[in-house]
């Protein structure tokens, strides 16, 4: 039964009206709650989703992306005018103009794919401390077929597309352009690192160069492993100046190293 004073008295029904905007008010303040935490639920979801089916060499890549080592570890070393740096794995020669824009040191680039090799030569063609390889450098002379993959191409890694590359030995070619130390070597070659690497420190090579910057790539068979020997054999004449598993590391000859 309605009560007669409510429906009639102005104040009452004043009363109500308010008393209905203040659970309309009420209300939408939990609906608006509401659609924040489903939101930002939905967002906490996505990102922990996507840390979950990220691959183990974006999970590496996220403290590397982080410290911002392409720009800062990679680039930073006591090199001058002087020095002699080899950039093995030149691809676009990005690498090379950031240390020469940095340095004025002399550079040679290796590039075993000619139409990579070619972009790069022009690139520097005006640049007479920037010498261009069209041939890659190993533990042994001879051919060899790389799957091409833009920056990723690899002799380890099948492909649609094949090029036949030069592959020179390393201590032949060191040798024969009277090369007798290196301030710095990066080495970026997507699988090749392990042998060339294992010829430097076989041959003793390794004892002449200063840095070397290097990437191990673990799509290569027993990478794991055969990143673990190396790091062991160079920790003989090399400290490790930064590590990040599988993406950058640095070797810096010791001092009492000669």
């Amino acid at each position: 039964m309605k009560c007669p004073f409510w429906k009639n008295n102005k104040l009452g029904k004043e009363a109500h009206d308010g008393e209905l905007d203040m659970k309309k008010c009420v209300l939408s303040t939990w609906r608006e709650t509401l659609s924040d935490v489903l939101a930002n639920a939905g967002a906490a979801y996505r990102c922990v989703s996507k840390r979950i089916h990220q691959s183990p060499q974006e999970n590496r890549l996220i403290r590397w992306f982080r410290d911002n080592g392409d720009k800062t570890l990679r680039l930073n070393y006591d090199l001058d005018g002087n020095s002699l740096v080899f950039d093995m794995g030149g691809y676009e020669g990005q690498w090379a103009s950031d240390i020469f824009s940095k340095y004025c040191c002399t550079i040679h680039v290796f590039e075993p794919v000619i139409e990579f090799a070619d972009k790069i030569e022009k690139r520097f063609s005006r640049n007479r401390k920037i010498f261009v390889h069209k041939f890659g450098l190993s533990n042994g002379s001879k051919k060899a077929a790389i799957a091409l993959a833009q920056d990723g191409s690899s002799l380890f890694r099948q492909g649609k597309q094949t090029r036949e590359i030069s592959l020179v030995r390393a201590v032949d070619f060191l040798r024969e352009n009277n090369i007798q130390n290196i301030e710095l070597m990066k080495i970026n070659i997507e699988g090749g690192e392990y042998d060339l690497l294992d010829h430097l420190i076989d041959t003793g090579f390794v004892r002449h160069i200063k840095n070397i910057q290097v990437q191990f790539h673990d799509f290569v068979p027993n990478a794991e492993l055969r990143m673990t020997g190396i790091q062991q054999r160079l920790q003989e004449t090399h400290a490790l100046t930064y590590q990040y598993s599988f993406v950058w590391e640095n070797w810096r000859l010791k001092d009492n190293v000669s």
